[in-house]
């Protein structure tokens, strides 16, 4: 594939499953290039999230390859991932989404030239949790992970290697909240607190357990602030980074989010901008 956007199909365990992928105009395909794979919301799609994200810019200044691939459900928008946590009728329903990333990540080299050390992956919402399930079982392929808005929500988390993570999370969050699920979660779902998220990580990494803070400038008037924890260096010099937004909703940071009632979204950092710094830093040991 040349420069441009593209939509493809590959048939996982007899389901014909679908991804776009953004190649940026300065390719070269005599050149490794590194991939992010940007994992939708639910109820949404990969155009949607192309669209809320901005990666695709992102990829275009900085020289990456981004893929969205598209969840299951009900036709081609109102889609999930199977990142863990569903019971009931709705969990059986689920294909192995691990196994469709796996199946893309075996394609991609035959459409592109891929650098296998550095393959990343994003999401928001039920799109952050499949980061952390790719984070658990896919380990060996997958070199860093910035989930937006998504916590874990796998009982065990068993990497085969250290993982570095970047997380985003609103405090005001209503879809994800920040404390863990309460009476507004659905009662077929269930996902860790961003405390116990961080804490697993900071684990299996084997992070100090105390972070280093810093409050960012407040430079836009937009009803929040941040605080950035790092924790690490730890195995392989592996870290976990946390976004505390204050006052944040379910929002992807530095982007005008187009659904209102999701809460604010903060203007003084950028997620794009800082998990792409954070991805530089860390190819597959």
């Amino acid at each position: 594939l040349g420069p441009g956007d593209y939509t493809r199909t590959l048939e996982v365990s007899g389901r014909e499953r679908s991804y776009l992928v953004h190649v940026p105009p300065k390719y070269d395909p005599k050149q490794p290039t590194p991939v992010v794979l940007a994992f939708h919301g639910a109820m949404t799609n990969g155009p949607i999230m192309a669209l809320a994200s901005g990666l695709s810019d992102k990829a275009d200044e900085a020289g990456f390859i981004v893929v969205y691939p598209n969840g299951t459900g009900k036709g081609s928008l109102l889609l999930v991932w199977n990142s863990g946590g569903f019971h009931g009728p709705m969990a059986e329903k689920l294909p192995d989404d691990v196994a469709f990333v796996g199946a893309i990540l075996n394609e991609l080299p035959k459409l592109v030239y891929v650098d296998p050390e550095r393959v990343y992956a994003t999401g928001i919402s039920n799109g952050g949790m499949m980061c952390y399930r790719l984070a658990a079982e896919l380990s060996q392929r997958i070199a860093a992970i910035a989930p937006v808005s998504g916590t874990v929500s796998v009982e065990k988390s068993r990497p085969r290697r250290p993982m570095p993570v970047m997380h985003f999370h609103g405090t005001e969050d209503k879809l994800v909240p920040f404390q863990g699920p309460d009476e507004r979660t659905a009662k077929f779902l269930s996902f860790k607190s961003v405390e116990e998220t961080i804490r697993i990580w900071v684990n299996i990494d084997r992070c100090p357990m105390k972070p280093k803070t810093m409050d960012v400038p407040d430079k836009v008037d937009d009803g929040t602030t941040v605080r950035q924890e790092t924790y690490g260096p730890g195995r392989g010099g592996a870290e976990v980074v946390l976004f505390v937004i204050k006052g944040g909703g379910h929002t992807w940071p530095g982007r005008q989010w187009p659904v209102p009632w999701l809460g604010k979204t903060t203007r003084d950092i950028s997620a794009n901008d800082l998990m792409w710094e954070f991805f530089k830093k860390h190819p597959l040991k």
